[in-house]
């Protein structure tokens, strides 16, 4: 549960906040409060990053839950990053065609996170690994593709890809010579076209 403190200062207010959180990891509100002429107290509300993370959980297993299946998870919290590594009994549905379901459930968390407290967490959800996978068969195919670019000259059209997607084919390519990226087409239907140099 979120609490509520009060100093006379701004540090004083966020300093009893982490006191009472017991961890220096929170997010917090502010509210200013005149009290006569000069005097200023400050008022914060604040919850740790650990319930974030837990008020996350609850959420997706609200949604999963929902869909008939069951899952569980492996997080940790890097910086001001939330890494949630989910385990269902049917990952297949959690994932989606190129991981668009793993994508919608990001934001829909994102915006569940945003809406009660105003703050913009980094939520980055995996499931059994998925995007490690996929970016190994995007590199992999990457190479491949820009191989043949290569010895027939011939430009290759990859098929329609997220920015996230696109920039890991870049980013293996940016240093291959006689080989250039650009993307291309309108979102959703953009693209990655190799080209021989």
């Amino acid at each position: 549960m979120p609490v509520v403190t009060e100093g006379k200062t701004l540090l004083e207010a966020v300093e009893n906040a982490k006191n009472e959180l017991k961890t220096e990891k929170i997010y917090y509100k502010t509210e200013e409060e005149k009290s006569g002429l000069f005097k200023t107290k400050y008022k914060v509300t604040a919850v740790s990053y650990q319930e974030i993370l837990e008020e996350t959980k609850k959420f997706l297993t609200t949604i999963i839950n929902n869909l008939g299946l069951t899952v569980n998870f492996e997080t940790n919290i890097r910086e001001e990053q939330f890494n949630i590594t989910m385990f269902s009994d049917n990952n297949n549905i959690l994932i989606g065609k190129n991981g668009k379901n793993l994508k919608s459930l990001e934001t829909l968390c994102r915006a569940k996170i945003k809406k009660e407290w105003n703050i913009f967490p980094k939520i980055i959800l995996d499931v059994e690994n998925y995007k490690e996978k996929r970016i190994e068969v995007l590199e992999k195919l990457a190479i491949k593709t820009a191989k043949e670019v290569r010895a027939t000259k011939i430009d290759a059209t990859l098929e329609n890809m997220n920015s996230y997607e696109r920039r890991i084919i870049h980013n293996k390519l940016s240093n291959m010579k006689g080989i250039t990226t650009t993307s291309e087409g309108e979102e959703p239907n953009r693209h990655i076209v190799i080209k021989a140099e």
